[in-house]
């Protein structure tokens, strides 16, 4: 087998003092150097340098297959580093990586903290929402920032979101001769790169979202079109969602079925025929943190089904007719599930004949809630909800 033309190479704040004899063997014998500015600086890499293009992109890179290239990396190439971008386009034999500590696990090191134990985030160019899902007493997070001033606007969205109890330590250009860990991120003079450890140890009970299925319907932005939480939590159940697995969510709503799937760790599909409902999805995806794993498609569901992506699960809010079923059974891989929820008795016909169809399972749903009557109480009953659920 031929030697390895690309060596990613992974570099703290040290420079070259950091490196392993391998990882000092393999810049030496480099041809051409890719990296930041920073890093270039760093390594001294002089002629040999290329600075990534702005926006970044791997091609130059990739058009020199073949000679002897180093790639240099913050800390681990393959911790939220640009690793995994360029390996994917290499076979194995092409490249050899060469990984040193990186922010991560140097803030663990510092704080005491078992890293396994820890989240972290790169939230260098995330939005902060992505806390929202994971953060709650008890919890540690370490993450990444953009600079400086990022990490003042992390206090302010934590204060916003019902976390200002949080414990906040700063931690500037980590491994390196500039290294600060102080407390709060309260300083005015806050060197990047920068990192902020969160320990949740003294947010109150109840603090972030529960992850069970149906959140109160009031964290939601809607305009009446939202499965209801009892119904939701139903449906999720139904749906059993996954890590990794792709939803088809048909007739979108709110987005809180797709908002509750992606926060247990899946993608979705969400499409909605009106775009004042599917501005509302992107709003709750967005306020939620999970608009990387939704998409929202606007228009009618049925001409749009054969060229989405291959679905684990279906789910049918509402309005689905004879013909949506009729064309959507044939385009469910084997073993997906589908969830269809009515109604109206025009729905639960067609629901009934789904489940004469094709089996599974038909529930009916009847749900009441106390209420005031005068002085006293009664049940205010909602419209029953007829379920079909089947996998193909």
């Amino acid at each position: 087998m031929s030697e390895p033309w690309l060596a990613i190479i992974g570099l703290g704040e040290d420079g070259p003092a950091g490196l392993s004899e391998a990882s000092r063997a393999a810049l030496a014998g480099a041809e051409v150097v890719f990296g930041g500015p920073r890093h270039l600086a760093l390594v001294g890499a002089g002629a040999r340098g290329r600075e990534w293009p702005v926006p970044f992109d791997l091609g130059p890179l990739l058009a020199m297959r073949g000679r002897r290239v180093a790639m240099l990396v913050s800390g681990d190439p393959f911790w939220f580093g640009a690793g995994g971008s360029v390996a994917a386009h290499l076979s194995p034999a092409e490249w050899q990586a060469h990984p040193v500590a990186g922010t991560f696990s140097l803030v663990a090191a510092r704080l005491g903290w078992r890293l396994e134990e820890v989240l972290c985030l790169g939230l260098h160019a995330a939005p902060y929402a992505r806390l929202r899902g994971v953060l709650a007493r008890g919890v540690r997070v370490i993450c990444t920032l953009r600079d400086g001033a990022a990490a003042g606007e992390l206090a302010a969205w934590l204060a916003e979101n019902g976390f200002a109890a949080a414990r906040l330590t700063l931690c500037e250009a980590m491994g390196g001769p500039r290294e600060r860990v102080r407390a709060g991120v309260d300083w005015p003079d806050i060197a990047a790169p920068v990192a902020v450890a969160i320990d949740g140890a003294e947010l109150p009970r109840g603090a972030g979202l529960s992850r069970a299925s149906g959140l109160p319907d009031g964290l939601f932005r809607h305009d009446g079109q939202i499965t209801k939480r009892p119904v939701r939590a139903l449906t999720l159940s139904a749906l059993e969602p996954r890590p990794g697995e792709v939803l088809w969510d048909i007739g979108g709503g709110s987005g809180s079925v797709s908002v509750e799937w992606c926060l247990a760790g899946g993608r979705s599909v969400c499409i909605e025929a009106r775009e004042d409902r599917a501005a509302n999805i992107r709003a709750n995806a967005e306020a939620f943190g999970v608009a990387h794993r939704m998409e929202v498609r606007v228009g009618a569901a049925l001409p749009m089904l054969a060229a989405l992506p291959r679905p684990d699960a279906v789910f049918v809010g509402g309005g689905g007719d004879e013909a949506l079923h009729a064309a959507l059974w044939p385009l469910l891989p084997a073993g997906a599930r589908v969830v269809a929820n009515g109604v109206t008795i025009d729905t639960e016909a067609v629901l009934a004949g789904c489940h004469a169809r094709h089996g599974g399972s038909l529930h009916r749903f009847d749900i009441a809630e106390a209420a005031p009557l005068g002085r006293f109480r009664d049940w205010q009953a909602a419209r029953p909800v007829v379920q079909w659920r089947a996998v193909k």
